[in-house]
């Protein structure tokens, strides 16, 4: 009978896993190639890279496809994955002046120290649906891109549209830093980063964990935790200001196994927030600024933000409440997407033995109040 009632369990697993597997893989439009969803869902598959934590844009993209859109169970597939494959060599520390700007804007300067690219952003739009239907949408995309052709043929042999200073603009906190308005946070020493992947992240970790926890985690869950923590413990509204946020490309070196010199094997493009905060504490520098820093892969400026302000948070908490146990333990997606799908896995053995104990103190119960005081 249990063999029986086991083996039926597993025809079920099976077949509900065959069903998922047809109605993809089946369905009546057409496939979706990985090319598609690279350019097509450009966020999608920047998000499941970070919180996947591996830079391949065909494996996001595949990932998406599988997961039919989730993006928790995408970035976990990718996770697993990246679990699978060997560590060929660790890349080299690389300036973040060396990102190749596509967007960068100042928020807290009007004229800042090179220029503002505005880039491709939505920022400055209406939020309003576009009715297109597909013939639509293709005869459109047929006039942009000839349009498109047109202007990089004009453009041909004149001058490049960004030249290396304005790819490559000097940071406000270099400036500010000048002016001796920042509280300098950068060491002396060159600890060698956390490796969040080898070794889980507990309290009382350096501050290069809880950024590697940040860059990996759910944004939905990060950005949850900033705007829950904007109120700081004094219950006064921090003022927050965004020093600078970039979006662009970022070289990655490793040392050559037989010349000993790094050479760069690829290009990622990452999101960067410098975010500027008052520094109004009792004890604290008020003739001063703090400043918290966020990286992540691929373009996800709100992760991001809420990195870099959890970032200055943290460090002014001092653990003096359960910010820094909340981002390290609370921000990963598959974790809490773990925990709360399990729950939907057989549990009538336990809750069996929760409905008996209550069972036996209702019987119980009126022994008990028969009892002389």
């Amino acid at each position: 009978m249990g063999y029986a009632a086991a083996r039926g369990g597993l025809d079920a697993i099976t077949a509900a896993e065959q069903l998922v597997r047809t109605l993809r893989l089946a369905a009546p439009s057409d496939w979706l190639d990985g090319d598609q969803i690279v350019e097509r869902l450009r966020l999608a598959v920047d998000r499941v890279m970070g919180e996947g934590g591996i830079w391949d844009e065909q494996l996001a993209a595949m990932a998406l496809r599988q997961a039919e859109g989730d993006l928790i169970e995408a970035a976990h597939l990718l996770r697993s994955y990246r679990s699978t494959l060997p560590r060929l060599a660790y890349s080299e520390p690389v300036e973040a002046d060396d990102l190749t700007v596509l967007r960068r804007i100042v928020p807290a300067f009007r004229n800042p120290p090179g220029p503002q690219l505005l880039g491709r952003t939505s920022d400055y739009t209406g939020r309003l649906l576009e009715l297109i239907d597909d013939d639509r949408a293709r005869e459109e995309a047929d006039k942009l891109t000839a349009a498109r052709r047109e202007r990089v043929r004009a453009a041909a042999g004149s001058a490049p549209a960004g030249t290396r200073d304005e790819r490559r603009p000097q940071r406000l906190m270099t400036l500010l830093r000048d002016m001796d308005l920042l509280v300098d946070r950068r060491r002396d020493d060159d600890p060698e980063p956390f490796d969040i992947t080898r070794v889980p992240a507990r309290p009382g970790a350096p501050r290069s964990a809880r950024l590697a926890t940040m860059a990996r985690a759910e944004t939905g869950a990060l950005v949850n935790l900033w705007y829950r923590n904007i109120l700081g413990p004094d219950g006064y509204l921090h003022e927050i200001t965004l020093g600078e946020v970039r979006h662009g490309w970022l070289p990655v070196p490793v040392v050559h196994p037989h010349t000993g010199h790094p050479v760069e094997v690829g290009r990622v493009r990452v999101t960067e927030v410098e975010a500027i905060e008052d520094l109004d504490g009792l004890e604290e520098d008020r003739t001063r600024f703090d400043v918290g820093y966020g990286l992540c892969f691929g373009h996800n400026e709100r992760k991001a933000i809420a990195m870099a302000n959890l970032d200055i948070a943290c460090d002014r908490d001092a653990g003096r409440s359960a910010l820094e146990q909340s981002v390290l333990l609370t921000t990963d997606g598959l974790d809490a997407a773990g925990f709360l799908e399990h729950l939907k896995l057989p549990h009538y053995v336990t809750f069996r033995s929760m409905v008996e104990r209550k069972m036996a103190v209702r019987a119980a119960r009126p022994a008990l109040q028969e009892e002389p005081s």
